[in-house]
C-alpha cells in the first residue's frame, strides 16, 4: 500500500502541470436538462437506427488497440458488444455476456468459473483487461482458469474483443487475443445535470438463480458519479436431455463498484474508480464426487486513478496516465473423500501495482505516432495447512501453492505508427521491448531421485528474467466504397509466470504440478487476411489466420505416486512439470455479419473453425474448440427487441493424449449439438423494461467442449428493470 500511495503521489506530480487551469467553469457547457430515457446505437442508414455500422463503432483509446480507430478501419479482427446487446442478452454473469461470439469459446470448469478461449488459446495465452488495466497476473493457471468470472455484468458499458496477437501493445500474454471490459460512467458529464437510478432483477429457471443490482447515476456540472452493487445466488443447474440437476454447481456472489469522473477542463478528465467482486463456496464441479473442493473466497479488487487529456499542445496531442492497484485473493477448501475428517486449507493473495502512460501525436502527412510505457508488479503471499475437523489434532503446515513473498515484475515500452500510404492504402506498424523479472524461494523436487515423488523438496532461491522484442505490421486497402481488404503479420510473446515456474498445485485436472526451472518464453507469429464490408444494408468481417507457436509450454509427466495401494491405479497420483515441448500451429476461419431487411429487421450470424496441431509430437493441440456458428433473425426499435437464433456446434473428436485423460471431456470426444433460443424485451412507459430469454427450447443435452459443467436444459430468464 505504501508503494501504491507513493506512485499516486508521483502521478499527481506528472498530471499537475498538464492539467493546470484557471478556476471556474470555462470550457464547460452546462445545461439543465433530462437525458433521453434510453438510446440504442444510431447510424445514418435509412430505416435502421438500431444497427450501427462498423465505421460507427469506435474503440476506447485507452484500451484494446490503444487508438480511437473504428472497427472498419482497423486491420485486426475486432468487435464490440455494446450496451444494447448486453441489455438483450440479460447476463447474470460475464459468461452470458460473451457466449457465442465468433472466435471465442467460453469454458467453465465449474460454476462461477469462466475461461475465454480466443483462437484456441486460453489462460495466460489470452490477455484480459478491465478498463485497459491487466486482469492477468503471474498466478494465472496454465490452461483454463476461473478469474474472468470475477466481473459483475451490471457494471459493464461494453466489451471489446481483438483476435490475434497484440504483444506489441501489451507485452506478454496477448498471443490468442485481447478482451477489454469497459465499465460504465456517469451520463452527460459537463453537458447536462442528471440524476437517475435503476434496479435490475433477473431470475433464471434452469439454475433457480437470482441476480439483483441497484445503480445510481449522478452528474452535477463538472462532476459525475456512477456506482452500483449486486448480489447473485446460483443453485445447481438443471441439465438438458433429462439428465436432472448437476450437483456441486451452486455458488453465490456479491459485488460493488463506484466511478467518479471530474472535468478539469473541456479536454481533460480525471477518473477514480473502485471495484470489488467476491464469490463464496464456488465448487470445482469436475472433482465431484471423488472429492469436495471449494474456492472460498474468490475475490477481485481494483482501484485506479486516471488522467486523460485530448487536443493538447506541444509534443503530444493526446495522453492517458493511469495508476492502479489490484488484488486477487483465492482460498481453497479440499476434502478427499468428501467425508474425510481432515480438510486442506490453502490461500494465496496477489497485490498488483501498475502504471501506464500512453501518448499520441499527429505529424502532418507522416501520420500518427502512439507510444507508451507500462509497468506491473505482483507481490504474492501464500499459505497452506491441514486441519483436523474432529479437533483432536493441531493443524499441520503444508507446502503452499506459491512461494510466500515471491514477486513478478513486468515493464515495457512500445511505439506504433499509423499512416496513409496512398489514397487507398493505410498501414499500422509497431515495435515493443519487454523485460520481466521474478524471484522467490521455491520448493524444488529432485525428479531424478528413484524415490520421487516420495521425496522432500528443497527450498531453493530462484531469480530470473526474460526479455523480448516484438513487432507487427497491418495493412488496410480500400477496394471500393464500403469494402476493405486487410492483412497483418504480428509477433506474440508469453513469458512463463509464477504458476508455471514455482507452483506446487493439485488444482489441476490431471494430477499435481510441481515447480519447474529452465523454462523459456513462448513466441508466435501470426498471419491473417480478411475482408470488411460496411455497406448500407450489409456489414460483416471475414478472416483467415495462421499462427506458428514456438517454445510451446505444456505439462509433461515426471512421476506417479501409487496412492498407498500398490497395483491399484484408481488412487494413483500423477506429477507434472511444465516444459517447452516444441512447435505448434493454429489456423482457422472467422465470419460474422448482418443483413438489414428494413422495418427494424435484420438477419445475423457467424461461423468459426479452428484447427490446432502440435507439430513436434505430431498430434492434435489440446483443447481446440469445435467448429460452430449462430444464425438468427433480429428486430429492434424504440419500443423493444426480438431475436430468434440457433446455435449449432460440431462434435470435437480430435483429441490430444492430454484431452483423452481429461475427465471434463467425454470418452471419444465432445458430441455436437444445436439449440434454439429466443430473446425478447419491451419498454413499458418511461420507467419500466421487461424481458424474457428462452434458452435451449428443445431441451438438448450438451456440454461446451472442455467444461466441467453441463449446459442447461430448457430455461427462461425473466428480467425487470425500474429506471428512474
Amino acid at each position: 500500500m505504501k508503494r501504491y500511495l507513493a506512485i499516486l503521489g508521483l502521478l499527481g506530480l506528472l498530471i499537475a502541470p498538464l492539467a493546470a487551469q484557471e478556476d471556474g467553469d470555462e470550457g464547460v457547457t452546462r445545461v439543465e436538462a433530462e437525458p433521453p430515457r434510453l438510446e440504442a446505437p444510431t447510424d445514418n442508414v435509412p430505416d435502421s437506427p438500431f444497427f450501427p455500422q462498423l465505421s460507427q463503432q469506435t474503440l476506447d483509446p485507452s484500451g484494446i488497440l490503444r487508438s480511437d480507430t473504428n472497427l472498419f478501419d482497423a486491420p485486426a479482427h475486432a468487435s464490440i458488444i455494446d450496451r444494447q446487446q448486453l441489455t438483450e442478452r440479460a447476463p447474470t454473469d460475464i459468461a452470458g455476456a460473451l457466449e457465442r461470439e465468433v472466435g471465442v469459446l467460453i469454458q467453465r470448469t465449474g460454476a462461477g468459473q469462466v475461461s475465454p478461449f480466443v483462437r484456441g488459446l486460453t489462460g495466460p495465452q489470452t490477455l484480459l483487461l478491465v478498463d485497459g488495466i491487466r486482469l492477468n497476473n503471474s498466478t494465472f493457471r496454465f490452461g483454463p482458469n476461473q478469474y474472468f468470472g470475477l466481473i459483475d455484468p451490471g457494471m459493464i458499458e461494453r466489451i471489446e474483443i481483438v483476435r490475434g496477437p497484440q504483444s506489441v501493445l501489451y507485452g506478454s500474454d496477448a498471443i490468442g487475443g485481447v478482451i477489454n471490459v469497459v465499465t460504465r460512467s456517469a451520463d452527460g458529464l459537463g453537458i447536462y445535470d442528471h440524476r437517475s437510478g435503476a434496479i435490475t432483477q433477473r431470475v433464471t429457471t434452469a439454475t433457480s438463480s437470482s441476480y439483483t443490482r441497484a445503480d445510481m447515476n449522478v452528474t452535477v456540472g463538472r462532476t459525475g458519479v456512477f456506482g452500483g452493487s449486486s448480489y447473485l445466488n446460483v443453485r445447481n443447474v438443471d441439465r438438458g436431455g433429462g439428465l436432472g440437476r448437476q450437483p456441486f454447481t451452486n455458488y453465490s456472489q456479491y459485488a460493488g463498484d463506484v466511478k467518479l469522473d471530474y472535468l478539469l477542463d473541456y479536454n481533460q478528465r480525471l477518473t477514480v474508480s473502485l471495484q470489488h467482486v467476491e464469490q463464496t463456496d464456488v465448487p470445482r464441479s469436475d472433482k465431484f464426487p471423488g472429492e469436495a473442493r471449494l474456492f472460498s473466497p474468490q475475490q477481485r479488487d481494483l482501484g485506479y486513478i486516471r488522467w486523460r487529456g485530448s487536443e493538447l499542445n506541444g509534443w503530444i496531442d493526446n495522453a492517458t496516465i493511469t495508476g492502479s492497484f489490484g488484488r486477487q485473493k483465492e482460498g481453497q477448501l479440499r476434502r478427499r473423500p468428501p467425508n474425510s475428517t481432515t480438510q486442506d486449507v490453502k490461500e494465496f493473495d496477489v497485490e498488483t501495482t501498475g502504471i501506464s502512460m500512453l501518448f499520441s501525436k499527429q505529424v502532418g502527412w507522416v501520420g500518427e505516432f502512439s507510444w507508451g510505457v507500462d509497468w506491473y508488479h505482483d507481490d504474492l503471499d501464500s499459505t497452506a495447512m491441514r486441519i483436523d475437523l474432529t479437533g483432536m489434532m493441531a493443524p499441520t503446515a503444508l507446502t503452499p501453492q506459491f512461494p510466500d513473498d515471491s514477486f513478478y515484475e513486468r515493464i515495457g515500452t512500445f511505439l506504433q505508427w499509423e499512416t496513409q500510404v496512398t489514397d487507398r492504402l493505410a498501414a499500422v506498424s509497431g515495435v515493443r521491448y519487454t523485460n520481466i523479472d521474478l524471484a522467490g524461494t521455491v520448493a524444488l523436487f529432485d525428479i531424478n531421485d528413484p524415490n520421487f515423488p516420495n521425496v522432500m523438496p528443497i527450498d531453493t532461491p530462484l531469480a530470473t528474467s526474460f526479455q523480448d522484442w516484438t513487432y507487427s505490421v497491418g495493412l488496410v486497402y480500400e477496394l471500393g466504397d464500403g469494402v476493405h481488404l486487410v492483412g497483418s503479420i504480428a509477433e506474440g510473446f508469453r513469458a512463463p509466470g509464477l504458476d508455471e515456474l514455482m507452483s506446487f498445485s493439485d488444482n489441476v485436472n490431471e494430477g499435481v504440478d510441481v515447480p519447474t526451472v529452465g523454462l523459456s518464453p513462448e513466441s508466435s507469429i501470426n498471419y491473417e487476411v480478411g475482408f470488411k464490408l460496411d455497406r448500407e444494408y450489409l456489414r460483416g468481417q471475414a478472416y483467415v489466420f495462421w499462427t506458428d507457436l514456438d517454445g510451446l509450454i505444456d505439462r509433461v509427466l515426471v512421476g506417479t505416486d501409487d496412492g498407498g495401494t500398490p497395483g491399484d491405479p484408481s488412487d494413483d497420483v500423477d506429477f507434472f512439470q511444465r516444459r517447452n515441448v516444441g512447435r505448434a500451429t493454429v489456423q482457422g476461419v472467422e465470419l460474422a455479419g448482418e443483413y438489414l431487411l428494413g422495418d427494424g429487421w435484420a438477419l445475423h450470424g457467424n461461423f468459426w473453425y479452428t484447427f490446432g496441431r502440435n507439430e513436434t509430437a505430431g498430434e492434435p493441440l489440446s483443447r481446440i474448440p469445435p467448429a460452430q456458428g449462430v444464425i438468427g433473425l433480429r428486430w429492434r426499435d424504440e419500443c423493444g427487441w426480438f431475436d430468434v437464433y440457433g446455435w449449432i456446434v460440431d462434435n470435437q473428436d480430435r483429441l490430444s493424449p492430454r484431452d483423452a485423460r481429461d475427465s471434463r471431456i467425454p470418452a471419444g470426444g465432445t458430441p455436437g449439438y444445436g439449440t434454439l433460443n429466443i430473446r425478447a424485451g419491451r419498454y413499458l412507459a418511461a420507467h419500466h423494461r421487461v424481458s424474457v430469454n428462452l434458452e435451449n427450447i428443445f431441451d438438448q443435452g450438451y456440454r461446451v467442449h472442455g467444461s466441467g459443467v453441463d449446459g442447461p436444459g430448457i430455461s427462461a430468464t425473466f428480467g425487470y428493470e425500474f429506471l428512474r
